[in-house]
């Protein structure tokens, strides 16, 4: 497998530190990620996005959802079971889990919920008005008297 060396980004960028980590660490990924449990990410809208993760045989309680520095953290935890049972056949996973997913700026998580043993989490993209395009209105000199010309916003 090829490696990279991101020490000529680092050193000619100044505030792109995310972006590079981003790379780095999907550049050093091993292969060995977990597939446990399965999960979607669907675009929903411009700006709005569903994560939908499979936790078939966990009740609300066993669940948790959190948003920490910039990653959202699903991690489930089971329960002891006390009644002792002989499977035949044991196909479902049922095991505890952590799942990170790293969001980017301005992306916030909306709500979530749990039917049917899907965990569903929405997530909305969220510029704020400073990072948005704005149209510059051009003046003339007679208009402009030294005040500042007004600026609209460009959808």
């Amino acid at each position: 497998m090829r490696t990279f060396d991101l020490a000529p980004l680092y050193r000619a960028t100044v505030g792109f530190d995310q972006i590079a980590d981003l790379m780095d660490r999907v550049l050093t990924d091993t292969g060995t990620t977990a597939s446990y449990p399965p999960y979607n990410i669907e675009k929903t809208a411009d700006d709005a996005y569903r994560i939908s993760i499979a936790v078939a045989g966990f009740s609300d309680a066993e669940l948790n959802v959190e948003v920490r520095e910039q990653a959202l953290i699903v991690s489930a935890r089971k329960e002891k079971d006390e009644t002792q049972r002989t499977y035949l056949h044991r196909g479902i996973a049922n095991r505890a889990f952590e799942r990170r997913f790293h969001l980017a700026d301005h992306v916030r998580v909306t709500g979530a919920s749990h039917v049917n043993g899907m965990l569903h989490i929405d997530l909305q993209r969220e510029v704020p008005e400073a990072l948005k395009p704005r149209r510059i209105e051009i003046g003339n000199g007679e208009t402009l008297n030294g005040k500042a010309v007004e600026a609209k916003e460009v959808n």
